[in-house]
């Protein structure tokens, strides 16, 4: 059995990945042209120090178009991380888990009118850490069904407010829909 979860963003479109790459090629190339070029004199101190604050928001914007959030569970050593991605980089620490209790997928509405469903996992009484955040309810209810079914822990259905059902996970498989506990 595969001892590790992996709960992952897709990943960014091809269109977004294009900008946050003319944006660093634009930070790269402004910065070895300012470090080429300066003269390293008191007076033009302040020409470089807002060249590498103009290399710094190139960098940032780069990294907006670019980074994508993963949670990665290990269950044999029972922790978990989640971290954010940019490339080949990830930025994130592992944290432990002494005792998951149900994982609960509920939605939280949008200014726009629309919805989002969030899948947490919970442990440790009242803790939870949210693994997934997407539009689509079904999505949503999947990945917390094989969270749930790995971990061998419960699933909370409380997209209802106020109305939250457990729900049975080996009577929803058989079924291919929806099996709540009485």
């Amino acid at each position: 059995m595969n001892q590790n979860i992996i709960v992952s963003e897709s990943q960014r479109p091809l269109w977004q990945r294009i900008i946050a790459s003319l944006f660093f090629t634009a930070a790269i190339s402004l910065l070895v042209y300012t470090l080429y070029s300066a003269n390293w004199n008191d007076n033009n101190l302040k020409n470089i120090g807002h060249a590498i604050n103009d290399v710094i928001y190139l960098f940032g914007f780069g990294i907006a178009f670019s980074f994508h959030k993963s949670v990665y569970i290990d269950i044999h050593e029972s922790k978990f991380r989640q971290t954010y991605e940019i490339g080949p980089i990830k930025f994130g620490q592992w944290k432990m888990i002494s005792n998951y209790e149900y994982v609960s997928v509920f939605h939280q509405p949008l200014e726009d009118g629309d919805k989002i469903f969030e899948v947490n996992l919970w442990y440790d009484k009242n803790k939870h850490w949210e693994l997934y955040e997407k539009h689509d309810y079904k999505e949503a209810f999947l990945i917390g069904f094989e969270i749930a079914d790995l971990l061998k822990i419960d699933i909370l259905d409380a997209t209802i407010p106020n109305n939250y059902k457990w729900i049975d996970i080996e009577a929803s498989k058989k079924s291919g829909e929806m099996i709540y506990l009485d």
